[in-house]
């Protein structure tokens, strides 16, 4: 279900060195969330993909570069909320996945956030080996 995805991003073209990234967790819609527009209208969506610093949503209609909206969404028994800027949409064969970057996400939230990831790493590694 969940898959952790190790990266490295470069700190610049001509660098060599390697910065850690957030790690990443794989969820592949199973975790819903809430996207509260700066309209106060709301719409759903699902988490494909998930790190303390953003993620991938899938929307049935993409929303514009640039905009400022909130999340809220459960993940193991806590809700989260924070604001995240939406970023380009691509096409998906079902809907649209649209990349965000949390803007405001308090130190507490991205806390709790990084340790439910965590765990959801960890039931899947063991869902994997009990499986084998």
């Amino acid at each position: 279900m969940a898959d952790e995805v190790k990266s490295k991003t470069p700190l610049s073209a001509g660098e060599k060195k390697l910065v850690d990234r957030p790690f990443r967790v794989k969820l592949r819609g199973s975790v819903l969330a809430l996207v509260r527009l700066p309209n106060r209208r709301s719409v759903r969506a699902a988490f494909h993909q998930l790190s303390t610093s953003g993620g991938v949503v899938h929307l049935e209609k993409p929303l514009d570069e640039k905009l400022e909206v909130e999340l809220i969404f459960h993940i193991c028994e806590t809700t989260i909320r924070g604001k995240a800027q939406m970023l380009f949409p691509m096409w998906a064969t079902q809907g649209w996945m649209q990349p965000f970057r949390f803007v405001d996400l308090n130190d507490a939230n991205r806390e709790i956030l990084e340790t439910n990831l965590r765990s959801f790493v960890g039931v899947a590694a063991n869902k994997t080996s009990a499986g084998a």
